[in-house]
């Protein structure tokens, strides 16, 4: 991890409230729990990781949570679903790597926002290398440049990192030339019904050629057909996500059905 005392003086002041409030869950005024969803390795017929995915109290949709962020709590909120994500995953016994979405705008200054994760990973005995760090596609992302520090100090203290829903908005090819993260995930559109719709498939080919070339591994999600999960795999794609799998789990790790393997 890089020191904190490497960052400069006249950031250290500006960030400072920030990082305070980020330490600071406590003032939510609201809760929330998480499901967890499988990525799968259709290759190898094993489960590869767990995406945290929030919900309400009571398995509400995340959109019930997420309405109730705003600028006063984004950063207690971030920095409360890092904590719970990690706790929740050891409480399950989670041996597979752990996605968790975080938001870049909640982000002042990656190397001190990240602390409460690292005494969360210890506390709970969690691996912080099991960890992907997935920039969630709920938040305008207002300055990429911050978004690719924010990728590339994750990446020096040991982190995996993922674009998720490669493809659509600011997650495209003009990032993924700046940065490159350890996965993309194919956004969805894209996916469905790729079986039969040449346009796609060629965008879908040339997309895993470019991450191929520049050691980026694809994730292919909102997988509901076999036929999808063939082509994909036919095209060179091993991870998948999606409810051909597993639905997400609330408070539990999802069970891949034995079928969604023939």
């Amino acid at each position: 991890m890089i020191p904190i005392n490497s960052v400069g003086a006249d950031d250290k002041k500006d960030r400072a409230p920030a990082c305070e409030q980020c330490k600071n869950s406590d003032g939510l005024n609201f809760d929330f729990e998480f499901a967890y969803q499988p990525i799968v390795n259709v290759a190898t017929r094993v489960v590869f990781a767990h995406e945290a995915l929030v919900r309400g109290p009571n398995g509400e949709s995340a959109y019930s949570v997420l309405a109730q962020v705003n600028d006063e709590n984004r950063y207690a909120f971030d920095q409360a679903c890092r904590v719970k994500a990690v706790k929740t995953a050891a409480e399950l016994g989670m041996q597979e790597l752990l996605s968790i979405n975080f938001l870049p705008n909640a982000v002042y200054q990656p190397e001190a926002c990240i602390r409460t994760t690292l005494e969360a990973a210890r506390k709970y005995n969690f691996p912080t290398e099991n960890i992907i760090f997935e920039v969630t596609e709920g938040e305008k992302v207002l300055d990429r440049q911050h978004l690719v520090n924010i990728f590339s100090a994750y990446r020096r203290m040991g982190f995996r990192t993922a674009i998720d829903d490669f493809g659509a908005g600011y997650a495209g090819l003009n990032l993924l030339a700046e940065y490159q993260p350890h996965i993309i995930k194919i956004d969805m559109d894209l996916v469905r019904d790729i079986d039969h719709i040449q346009a796609k498939q060629a965008i879908m080919e040339g997309v895993v050629l470019i991450c191929k070339k520049l050691g980026v591994e694809v994730l292919a999600e909102g997988i509901e057909t076999k036929a999808e999960r063939d082509f994909l795999l036919s095209a060179g794609i091993n991870l998948m996500q999606g409810y051909l799998f597993c639905k997400p789990a609330f408070k539990a790790l999802g069970k891949i059905d034995e079928d969604a393997w023939i």
